[in-house]
């Protein structure tokens, strides 16, 4: 078996990728690839260095691709030599050093409070696994702005019933403990009594209808689905309904630092990348109720 073909399995079996994903990794793979056998004769990528890459990538701007394009492709060739160095194949990441291309900062629109609610009404619970662990999934994203990761590895000891909050394991490690609100908690019985029936050993709160551990690509799935129908908006992910957390709260005059601690930021800086919509709110205030706004000018 080929070092590609190792990789997307391991990507399919072990990363449960979606088909969809496997297949832009490996066209970005055999791009390389050709481009190396074509200009060094050197067809094993465990061979490459990266100023041979960087040769790949200059080509690959000559041909009018975008960066934005140029650095998705770099993420799945990093997550290749990630893999050749945890089989052992290599021992250096040709690409350790590399910097991504500058792009243009895109503006995350958040779901509008009706598009959450419309989801959440939508949603058909018929007292099933699948429909209730799926509606607790929508509820503890938009209640709580918690990343996708973070729910994930969220375990039965998480949940803290008498005193209504969760313990959330953020990035390096950090605890946070968020409210529940009783929405939330009423969900969460019930979908607790229906785990139960699964009788798995797994100590994670969320599980698949087998009993293992959910996995990204099936939490994305969900939300995708549901968001779909109820809203146009291009991205429909778990971060965007963390985005819609952050944003709503701001925008009924939460304040910044307790918005930043809810998300488990280290920086306010990090906060502030969800406070353009909260000052797009802010303006249309202003321009409605100050004396001087163009509305109030003649009166």
């Amino acid at each position: 078996m080929n070092l590609i073909t190792s990789f997307l399995e391991y990507l399919l079996l072990e990363k449960k990728y979606s088909i969809h994903t496997i297949k832009s990794y490996k066209r970005d793979l055999i791009s390389l690839q050709d481009y190396c056998k074509e200009t060094y004769q050197q067809d094993n990528l465990s061979h490459i260095n990266y100023s041979q890459i960087r040769s790949w990538v200059v080509n690959l701007v000559e041909d009018k691709i975008s960066n934005r394009s140029i650095n998705r492709k770099i993420s799945s060739l990093k997550s290749f030599y990630k893999y050749l160095q945890k089989i052992k194949i290599i021992q250096n990441n040709p690409l350790s050093s590399h910097k991504a291309l500058k792009t243009p900062k895109k503006i995350q629109v958040p779901f509008s409070i009706k598009e959450v609610n419309e989801v959440l009404s939508n949603i058909t619970t018929n007292d099933s696994f699948e429909s209730l662990r799926n509606k607790l999934i929508v509820e503890l994203f938009y209640s709580t702005g918690m990343r996708r990761a973070e729910l994930i590895h969220l375990k039965r000891s998480s949940i803290n019933f008498s005193e209504k909050q969760l313990k959330v394991i953020g990035k390096r490690n950090k605890e946070r403990l968020l409210p529940l609100l009783p929405s939330v908690m009423k969900s969460l019985d019930a979908y607790m009594k229906q785990r139960a029936l699964l009788n798995s050993s797994e100590d994670y709160l969320f599980l698949t209808k087998k009993g293992n551990k959910l996995y990204e690509t099936l939490v994305y799935r969900v939300i995708n689905n549901y968001f779909s129908v109820v809203s146009s908006k291009l991205k429909k992910s778990p971060h965007i309904l963390r985005h819609s957390f952050a944003t709503h709260l701001l925008n009924e005059g939460a304040d910044l630092n307790s918005v930043k601690e809810l998300l488990g930021h280290s920086s306010l800086a990090s906060t502030q990348v969800y406070t353009h919509n909260s000052l797009e709110q802010l303006k249309k205030v202003y321009k409605q109720a100050h004396p001087r706004s163009t509305k109030n000018k003649n009166s």
